[in-house]
């Protein structure tokens, strides 16, 4: 058992837990936020994208040990006062997601980026989410919101 303490979306928090612990898992189970989702568990659909320490990284592919002391922040996370993101507005506005199932991630994902890159063009947009895979909307309205959400952020 290891002992794991966090700041989660603006809150400390201390668990202990099994070394082995994925940090998703430790997310979704230990914590009960359940907006970080788990498609592939290979790292590979990108819905389980969360920040640690201000950049996004794929949860599943991390132990939570190994993110003891660091600031994480999860799709709960990103709303202030009780309104929405500009990239979750954008995403609603403009019809980026179907399902829902890959949108957590493919917001959390989209975020990073605006934070490293301002303006970015329809391809630096496609080619920074290209680890994140949406079966159902065909990405354009995804790049659509991610480019009006820049306008807004």
């Amino acid at each position: 058992m290891k002992k794991v303490s966090v700041e989660i979306n603006g809150k400390k928090v201390t668990k202990e837990i099994q070394d082995h612990t994925i940090l998703s898992v430790f997310i979704r189970e230990n914590l009960n936020l359940t907006g970080t989702h788990v498609g592939c568990d290979t790292s590979q659909c990108g819905a389980c994208v969360v920040h640690v320490d201000g950049k996004s990284i794929k949860s599943c592919t991390a132990l939570a040990a190994d993110v003891n002391g660091s600031k994480i922040t999860t799709i709960e996370g990103i709303t202030k006062n009780g309104n929405m993101h500009p990239m979750q507005e954008a995403f609603k506005k403009l019809h980026g997601l179907q399902c829902g199932f890959c949108t957590p991630g493919m917001v959390m994902s989209a975020i990073d980026l605006l934070q490293n890159n301002k303006k970015p063009s329809d391809t630096e947009i496609r080619e920074w989410l290209e680890g994140n895979i949406c079966r159902c909307t065909g990405y354009q309205n995804i790049i659509a919101a991610v480019k009006e959400a820049a306008s807004k952020m």
